[in-house]
């Protein structure tokens, strides 16, 4: 994956193919009504983040979506607060994951993940062992940092380039960017693509019940936009 923005409509297009099925965290509502408005991002209140945590995770979503491409980015559409339900939720909790050992390092991803650390467990040692990296090699938490350096440590992550000691790196950011590409595309009852945005980039319908006729119509644009479980219709 590249950060660079002229690679966003190639992250859009490939993103879809492949985010797994995404749990709904604890406390949403399937019947939430369609009038009632989206959180705000700047008033929402983690339930499972601290501030430094929160600021950190503001900022790296930023970067793996910025807002300065073609489409919304992840802060307009809300994908932290996904992130931050889905960490009270079954998910973060790998509530219906096997857990129990043993754990080798060498074993194949086939095998799926190989931790005995809670997906919530990793963001919060990932997060920390990720801010005291860049004050040790940049002088300055991440969240300070220059966009073009905040790239670099994200890249760094991803190519296993950096080792902590307490988590593993390329768990924290794998987590971390399969959580914006679910916070990003997913209903938005689960707290993220705030008003459909991410869907109407795409020309996903949603959860529309009908449009069997416009299956096999190859390349022509959907002229309907999409609709939520709610009911919000985009």
């Amino acid at each position: 994956m590249s950060l660079e923005n002229e690679s966003r409509r190639r992250f859009m297009k490939g993103a879809l193919t492949s985010i797994p099925a995404v749990t709904l965290g604890s406390g949403v509502s399937l019947t939430a009504p369609a009038d009632e408005p989206p959180e705000q991002l700047s008033d929402y209140q983690p339930a499972f983040f601290d501030a430094d945590e929160w600021a950190f995770l503001l900022a790296a979503c930023d970067r793996l979506i910025p807002s300065d491409g073609d489409g919304p980015g992840a802060l307009e559409t809300n994908v932290p607060i996904f992130i931050d339900r889905q960490m009270e939720g079954s998910f973060g909790h790998a509530a219906d994951w096997y857990m129990k050992g043993p754990f080798p390092d060498d074993v194949s991803p086939l095998m799926g993940y190989q931790s005995p650390m809670l997906p919530r467990e990793v963001y919060r040692a990932g997060i920390a062992a990720t801010r005291d990296y860049c004050v040790r090699e940049y002088g300055e938490e991440f969240t300070a940092l220059e966009s073009t350096v905040q790239d670099e440590v994200l890249e760094k992550l991803e190519q296993q380039e950096i080792t902590f000691e307490n988590v593993s790196a390329l768990h924290f950011f794998a987590f971390l960017l399969q959580n914006t590409k679910e916070g990003y595309f997913a209903d938005p009852i689960h707290g993220g693509n705030k008003h459909m945005a991410a869907w109407q980039f795409i020309g996903f319908p949603g959860a529309r019940g009908a449009y069997l006729e416009w299956v096999d119509q190859h390349n022509t644009k959907y002229p309907l936009g999409p609709v939520s479980l709610t009911g919000e219709r985009g």
